[in-house]
């Protein structure tokens, strides 16, 4: 609404938080002040983030002097130019200003650019779609300061050792499963894992954090008590955001979990639809470009939607109240997902992967195994690596077989379609698996309904 409406809140919003406080709770009047009062505060920051669209728009074309902090590690791109996101971005010349958002920044001048660099970018800005709102090509580069993060330099020799310890592309493959570093990725791995649906495995995600916290969980010999395994959970998570940066899906994922163990270690249950509204609306209000042009924000709701929601109501309409594990919960989840997606990739992409739920039920099930020997394997090319290569033979020859399957299965004549669908087609099947949803939750809601 605020790309159309300019919205100052004015006294409104004191208004609002004054007549919920003197409204009783739990009835029709407070949730509309609730639902108004979130009305106008998205309102609110939308206007601010236009305002920042607009500064960008009023540059278009124009040569100017940024001073940014790299957001990304910078690989080789075209012509031999250095490429790497950028954020905190500060008009130096035509003017001075802030701007808000991403950059994407091609160009020459600096050997290296890592996380956590701040740049002199000097080229001509143009507006961007998608998760990066400006871009500017053939740019001249200066470093101003070299970052000095311990957290961010205690990567970059983790990634160091993964390449003492791993040959190519295996190493960049581990990297990519662990922490979601992909950028030295050859582009025929990259093809390959995008046309059999395994490029997921390679962004990091909720499946990660996944996987993190139920090792947590299952060492209580070591963590014995649910506070320990708490305070270890959250610390984990906290980590791992910092390595591998601020994404929206590693943001998405974050809070969902953090949200998962505050109501595990409450004794609550949380309910899945409502974790997925609230952090929706923490993240886009936290910032709307998600909202209005970050594919993978919403490729990461839709897949969460599909293993929280639709998996388990599928699972209990074939298998009643009988608990599924194993390779059937995986192919479960993995179906939902790929069923949540596919609309929305085929709309953006105009691609169909007929081999993707063959290629995730293949390999998916060893991710928590190849983050294991992945870790062990980048551990000991850093601290240990005259034994490197003996402690790395378990990851190599993992992750030689997750590559192969991808591999073969993307050199068979039908493993991907190019299809598109319109922007009405792609809302008739979503509303046609809502409808499919919303009786399955019916049916089993009718199941827990005492007879008689």
């Amino acid at each position: 609404m605020s790309r159309k409406v300019s919205f100052d809140p004015g006294h409104l919003i004191l208004l609002l938080i004054a007549l919920l406080i003197l409204l009783p709770r739990k009835n029709l009047a407070s949730l509309t002040v609730v639902i108004v009062l979130g009305l106008a505060f998205g309102l609110w920051q939308g206007t601010v983030y236009m305002d920042h669209v607009d500064d960008i728009q009023a540059l278009s074309g124009q040569k100017v002097t940024l001073a940014v902090t790299a957001k990304t590690n910078s690989v080789y791109g075209k012509k031999s130019q250095m490429e790497f996101s950028a954020g905190n971005a500060k008009l130096i010349e035509p003017f001075q200003q802030d701007l808000a958002g991403s950059f994407a920044i091609n160009g020459f001048g600096v050997n290296m650019v890592y996380r956590g660099d701040q740049i002199r970018v000097s080229g001509k800005l143009y507006p961007s779609r998608g998760s990066n709102q400006a871009r500017i090509s053939y740019a001249e580069l200066s470093k101003m300061a070299t970052d000095s993060n311990w957290l961010n330099s205690l990567t970059r020799k983790f990634s160091a050792g993964m390449y003492n310890a791993l040959p190519e592309p295996q190493a960049s493959f581990g990297l990519g499963i662990l922490i979601g570093q992909r950028s030295n990725l050859p582009d025929y791995t990259l093809l390959a894992l995008s046309v059999v649906g395994l490029t997921h495995i390679i962004a990091v995600s909720g499946y990660n954090l996944t996987i993190l916290v139920r090792g947590v969980g299952r060492v209580k010999r070591v963590f014995g008590s649910k506070f320990q395994r708490l305070v270890i959970s959250l610390l984990l998570i906290g980590t791992f955001v910092l390595i591998t940066g601020f994404s929206a899906s590693i943001i998405r994922a974050a809070l969902i979990s953090g949200l998962g163990l505050w109501a595990w270690y409450y004794g609550r249950n949380l309910r899945p639809i409502l974790a997925l509204a609230l952090v929706a609306a923490v993240t886009g209000l936290a910032n709307p470009f998600y909202v209005w042009g970050d594919i993978g924000w919403y490729l990461s709701f839709l897949a969460f939607f599909g293993v929280l929601i639709m998996a388990p109501l599928i699972l209990k309409w074939l298998f009643g109240e009988k608990e599924q594990k194993g390779l059937t919960l995986i192919l479960f989840e993995t179906l939902a997902a790929y069923l949540m997606t596919l609309p929305l990739i085929m709309f953006i992409f105009g691609k169909l992967s007929v081999v993707a739920l063959l290629a995730n039920l293949l390999v998916v099930p060893l991710v928590p195994f190849a983050m294991l020997f992945s870790a062990i394997a980048g551990l000991a090319g850093m601290l240990a690596p005259l034994y490197a290569g003996w402690l790395a033979l378990p990851a190599q020859l993992l992750l030689t077989y997750m590559l192969d399957v991808a591999y073969w299965l993307s050199g068979l004549s039908f493993a991907q379609l190019l299809t598109s669908l319109s922007g009405i087609q792609m809302i008739i099947l979503y509303a046609a698996i809502g409808i499919f949803v919303a009786v399955l939750a019916t049916q089993a809601k009718r199941s827990k309904t005492p007879q008689g």
